[in-house]
């Protein structure tokens, strides 16, 4: 899940966590649901995400916040959600991996992708528009995108970009910001926290709807105004190498469970053990049994580098990632 403790905080990495690892042998391991088994490591360079078919994660799709005032202007929705229509994981993580491999510029990503979608606002209004950012890239470019359009429906734009959302999201509500790219249930939680205490009970999950519909109502009484969510994610999500991947023959965390019954090795963050959305929820949720776990980074070089390497089975990632295109 995308968030000011996810995404922005820096991880120390941590030694290596004990655990015990199968011996090798030089069978080759059935693709098949009957052969669970201690799976091994399969090294190889392009790395895949596993369906999180269960829903472990919190949704969190890419959706547009709009201070409550600036969204009587009926143009500014209406522009955005023409983003949320044609914005998906797949596409996010191709943006992504313009910027962060390739190294294009934000402002040159989003105004390729407006115009290669030949999105359009709807209609046109005017006046001026600031578009705030998380001190991201991936955020940055969507606000990028964001502005491109508006600017289409005949307003002036700034985008700006502002820090975290303990920064960003006073200065949404108080009209200091008109628009930011979101991200549902990480906006949802972090409203109902500051609207209900910090050990309120939980109301984003892995339903994007249920998400949405909580999301709205925590807005409204906020002053925040939410659009159409895009179907983009960017969570948490466990990846394997493709050469894994064939060799076993998975796709989703529970082919993953039943093929590998016997246990897999894992590799994240150092908190990872004791997280309800990471080792505990692969435990929990999937009835995955791990038998090693390695401490690495939070979904960064060293978690990827694990995983094509052949240190590791499963890695924690984050699902919009550039290099997982």
């Amino acid at each position: 899940m995308r968030s000011t403790t996810t995404a922005v905080a820096a991880t120390a990495a941590a030694a290596l966590v004990l655990g015990a690892c199968s011996p090798t042998t030089d069978e080759e391991p059935e693709a098949s649901a009957s052969a669970a088994a201690v799976c091994e490591p399969v090294a190889g360079e392009a790395l895949v995400v596993l369906a999180d078919d269960l829903l472990l994660q919190n949704s969190d799709n890419i959706i547009p916040a709009i201070n409550a005032e600036t969204a009587l202007d009926p143009a500014v929705g209406a522009a955005l959600d023409e983003v949320s229509l044609v914005l998906d994981t797949e596409t996010l993580i191709g943006l992504n991996k313009r910027t962060d491999i390739d190294f294009e510029t934000s402002v040159d990503v989003a105004k390729d992708f407006v115009a290669s979608n030949e999105i359009s606002a709807p209609f046109e209004s005017g006046g001026d528009i600031v578009v705030g950012a998380f001190n991201f890239s991936e955020s940055i470019t969507l606000a990028e995108i964001y502005g491109e359009v508006l600017r289409d429906a005949g307003f002036t734009v700034e985008v700006r970009t502002v820090g975290n959302r303990e920064t960003v999201m006073p200065a949404l509500i108080s009209g200091e910001l008109d628009v930011v790219p979101e991200y549902a249930a990480t906006a949802a939680e972090f409203l109902n926290r500051a609207a209900n205490g910090a050990d309120a009970e939980a109301v984003a999950s892995g339903d994007i709807d249920e998400t949405t519909v909580a999301l709205y109502a925590l807005g409204n009484d906020a002053g925040v105004t939410f659009g159409r969510a895009a179907a983009a994610q960017d969570q948490n999500a466990f990846a394997t190498t493709q050469a894994f991947a064939d060799q076993y023959g998975v796709t989703t965390l529970s082919e993953l469970a039943e093929v590998c019954g016997e246990g897999i090795s894992l590799g994240g963050p150092a908190e990872c053990p004791e997280r309800t959305f990471c080792q505990i929820g692969l435990e929990e949720t999937y009835g995955l049994t791990i038998t090693q776990f390695n401490t690495y980074d939070v979904g960064g070089p060293l978690t990827k580098a694990a995983l094509t390497q052949g240190e590791v089975i499963l890695g924690l990632v984050f699902s919009s990632d550039g290099a997982l295109g």
